[in-house]
């Protein structure tokens, strides 16, 4: 017996966040009894009521009363009044890292990971499976287009976005596992790179069954090397028993040919971006290993339409293309302005929204390399994601560092999103592409372009 058995009564602190909102779904697909609670109002936590989950606005020790269990997302304090009220009646609190293991328990993992990547990669392999006439279950950072919600229970594996942060990934045991990448990132966490990649080469080490990783990614290369274990590896490099050729890049669209031992498949995706390519023959390769055929997994590729706030078309503005991207990791931006410039557009704007404070401190200098593609960038203020700022950190700080790396004529700070806006009101030219970058509320600059979007 698991923690999660059907008629389980759990509750879920911050369960509108993209992470936990995902597993109150799956648990009352499962049987549990589930309720909630978040800060505020919004549309995810009504549309949690409407899948069945007794979610509520606002902080009370009262709500999650007669649970057994109380999961919390990581961004919750200890002291939250709900986490003090559960202990206090003797529930079982369980942090989201044993949550995820526990699900591991129930069904296999098929696991999508890396730094970035992974809510794209892991709807892809949905989208795969369901082309193969499987309904699997599925925990995913956002809705799968197409599909349905963030969070299902199915069968008989469960397709998961394996993430790294707070440690999330530490006790999974996957089935398999595709990694797509590893770069510097929550290192307020790890303390160092060495220690993200050695928790990176821990999880491959102890996925039980097929592992694919992309090989040109310098920081997978050295985790898989490190795992002591067989990895597929693909690629673009010829050196790799998987290649993606002929890759071809349009301004919305992609395609290659997946090249392997005696096989090969021609994929067409609709998203743009060498990025996509990447996470495409990742995820192909280990469907493949899977014993998914091969028109199926045609199929499905050329089905993902995209994940939401991944390189999403917003609408024109006097004449320029409007995209928001999740973006917030050099690697991350650096691929979706790549994707951009690969569109032919005249020029390039990147906003770019500093998400969190440490990220900020750690790779201010790294940020500016990442906007080679742009023509022109508008940084704005952090967006701190409730994190502390004892220093009063700015997102100057990056706006120098562009300066420092290439002149100050194309680069400029806005304090305020509204500040963006009339910037881009002067920069702004037909043919132009404007990406709004960051994890956090940077799609607002939208709200504020005078005359709206078409």
């Amino acid at each position: 017996m698991t923690i999660f058995e059907p008629g389980r009564r759990v509750h879920v602190v911050g369960v509108a966040g993209a992470g936990m909102s995902g597993v109150a779904r799956l648990l009352s697909e499962r049987g549990c009894v589930v309720s909630g609670s978040d800060d505020r109002a919004s549309p995810e936590l009504e549309e949690l009521v409407g899948a069945g989950v007794d979610a509520r606005v606002g902080r009370d020790p009262h709500h999650g009363e007669g649970a057994e269990v109380v999961l919390w997302s990581p961004a919750v304090a200890a002291s939250h009044v709900e986490l003090v009220a559960a202990r206090e009646r003797g529930a079982e609190l369980v942090p989201r890292a044993r949550a995820l293991a526990e699900l591991g328990r129930l069904e296999p993992v098929i696991g999508l990971t890396g730094t970035h990547g992974k809510t794209t990669a892991t709807s892809m392999m949905v989208h795969v499976l369901n082309a193969a006439g499987r309904d699997d279950s599925r925990l995913v950072g956002a809705p799968v287009r197409g599909v349905g919600p963030n969070g299902h229970w199915g069968g008989p594996q469960l397709v998961l976005e394996v993430d790294e942060s707070y440690g999330t990934f530490a006790l999974l045991e996957p089935f398999a596992l595709g990694l797509l990448n590893v770069e510097p990132d929550h290192l307020d966490h790890y303390g160092s790179l060495d220690a993200l990649e050695a928790a990176f080469t821990a999880l491959v080490a102890r996925t039980t069954g097929p592992v694919v990783a992309w090989g040109d990614d310098p920081g997978a290369s050295r985790v898989g090397a490190g795992a002591g274990r067989d990895v597929q590896w693909v690629g673009r490099d010829a050196r790799h028993a998987w290649r993606a050729r002929h890759v071809e890049l349009a301004r919305r669209t992609s395609r290659f040919v997946l090249e392997g031992p005696a096989t090969s498949l021609a994929v067409d995706l609709a998203v743009p971006g060498a990025h996509n390519v990447a996470n495409a023959a990742v995820v192909a390769v280990l469907a493949l290993a899977l014993g998914v055929d091969r028109a199926d997994v045609v199929r499905g590729l050329s089905a993902f339409r995209g994940a939401p706030r991944r390189f999403q078309f917003l609408g024109v503005w006097r004449g320029a293309d409007v995209y928001e991207d999740y973006a917030h990791l050099p690697g991350e931006i650096a691929a979706t302005l790549d994707a951009a410039r690969e569109g032919g557009y005249r020029h390039v704007t990147a906003v770019f929204q500093p998400h969190r404070v440490t990220r900020t401190a750690t790779l201010a200098g790294t940020f500016a390399g990442a906007f080679a593609a742009a023509s022109r960038v508008v940084v704005t203020d952090i967006y701190t994601a409730g994190e502390a700022n004892p220093e009063g950190l700015t997102g100057e700080v990056v706006r120098d560092e562009l300066v420092a790396l290439r002149g100050a004529r194309d680069v400029a700070y806005a304090r305020d999103l509204v500040g963006v806006a009339a910037l881009l009101g002067e920069w702004t030219e037909p043919g132009d592409a404007i990406i709004l970058l960051g994890a956090g509320d940077v799609a607002e600059v939208a709200t504020h372009l005078s005359g709206g979007l078409a």
